[in-house]
């Protein structure tokens, strides 16, 4: 039609942008589902939500109203673990899929992360207040009840006490120096987790999955979701960089590494990617 308007639909990125841009309209489950469109590009984000707004609603109905909050914890656990059957993938954690909800949702495996966004929305709508947390080497999920915080594992279901949560923090406080006078109280790491964080520990998994496996064009399409995420941590920026000259597109790279090199410029590794710099603008080959 003559004089009509038309509208592109924005890319997966575009509406990623949009989804994270204010931390206040924030969901770390949409935003975790969009991750998937990587893979999945006819990917309907929102009949994945709307399959989760399913199962919850399934829960809601079968919860007494005057059900108190260790019925509804004890009808959660039972509903997730074992009707629906989730559970961590045991058999290949590092497979990506894990990290990708609508596969999640179908295999009903995954990962720490993964899981607890799906059991942090279910208990939301039974009105549990439940929190990801972001605990050294595994998420981990924080129910406030009325008489103390529960912690539970969403890989297994585990509740987990202080001392078996001492117990799986020892390794990284020694790694860290956390011991003696330096000790951290084991509080400090059961914070909860802001959403932004959430979506930025499901990146780095994809992230460092797909750097081991070199795999740089799905490495790119994370880096520039954790760019978008994180646009002032400037080493995202950076690796970015080094994988757009992994893939030869030379002066995109040379500008990702300028814009890290103006916010470190008291980084340890300015000097070699000045140097990086200079090889990628002669069109040199590639750094090993």
């Amino acid at each position: 039609m003559p004089g009509s308007l038309h509208f592109e639909a924005p890319t997966a990125l575009q509406y990623f942008a949009t989804l994270v841009a204010e931390d206040a309209s924030l969901s770390p489950l949409e935003a975790a589902v969009c991750v998937a469109q990587d893979e999945y590009p006819q990917l309907d984000v929102q009949s994945t939500l709307d399959e989760v707004d399913q199962m919850a609603g399934r829960l809601r109905r079968r919860v007494p109203a005057d059900a108190g909050p260790l019925q509804r914890l004890r009808l959660l656990n039972h509903y997730f673990f074992q009707e629906l059957g989730f559970a961590g993938n045991v058999n290949d954690y590092y497979d990506a899929r894990n990290s990708y909800l609508p596969d999640v949702l179908r295999t009903r495996r995954g990962i720490p992360i993964t899981l607890a966004l799906v059991y942090v929305e279910l208990a939301g709508e039974i009105d549990l207040n439940a929190v990801g947390v972001c605990f050294p080497g595994h998420f981990l999920v924080k129910l406030h009840m009325p008489r103390g915080d529960v912690v539970i594992d969403p890989f297994n279901g585990q509740s987990l006490s202080r001392e078996a949560l001492d117990d799986r923090l020892q390794p990284y406080r020694r790694q860290r120096g956390l011991t003696g006078e330096y000790d951290a109280p084991l509080g400090l790491f059961l914070q909860p987790a802001a959403p932004r964080d959430v979506v930025a520990r499901l990146l780095r998994n994809l992230k460092e999955i797909h750097r081991t496996a070199e795999d740089w064009g799905r490495l790119l399409a994370v880096l520039d979701r954790l760019v978008v995420l994180l646009p002032d941590v400037w080493e995202e920026r950076r690796d970015r960089g080094l994988v757009l000259a992994e893939l030869g597109r030379f002066d995109d790279a040379v500008a990702d590494l300028d814009h890290y090199l103006r916010g470190r410029p008291q980084a340890a590794d300015v000097a070699a990617l000045r140097q990086r710099q200079a090889d990628l603008r002669a069109g040199g080959p590639r750094w090993h």
